[in-house]
């Protein structure tokens, strides 16, 4: 499946790990909090109920695995799973890792902190051993 084009903010915002069947899977650059994208490859969609019925299904059931997987790698006390389009209009899935005593616990995590890029070095070993997660 050829990768449709990513908005702008989603582009800058985070970074490539793996594709799914239908969702590319990104690590958001914050590093406050552990932090992955789901982007259905699907042009010029921006609500989950306009993808088809077997996309829907697909996506819950990548939603579902990437939280599994992303619970377990991180130990997480919590994982949020939202899909919020009023920045950014092109569908996608934000899956969150929370823990007690994040910035922002037990808060919604937008806007609690400044944003906290991540060592270069660190940012690449984390997309190497979520890789090896996801597969």
């Amino acid at each position: 499946m050829p990768a449709i084009n990513l908005h702008p903010r989603l582009l800058a915002d985070s970074v490539a790990i793996i594709m799914l069947d239908l969702c590319e899977v990104r690590l958001q650059t914050d590093a406050n909090y552990p932090w992955l994208i789901l982007v259905p490859q699907r042009a010029s969609i921006r609500h989950i109920h306009r993808l088809s019925d077997t996309d829907q299904q697909l996506l819950a059931r990548e939603t579902a695995f990437v939280a599994e997987r992303f619970e377990s790698f991180t130990e997480a006390n919590n994982i949020n799973v939202a899909a919020l389009g009023n920045m950014v209009p092109q569908l996608h899935i934000h899956i969150v890792a929370r823990f007690k005593g994040d910035a922002a616990w037990p808060g919604p995590i937008w806007g609690i902190v400044p944003r906290k890029d991540y060592n270069t070095k660190v940012m690449e070993q984390l997309v190497a051993d979520l890789k090896l997660a996801l597969t």
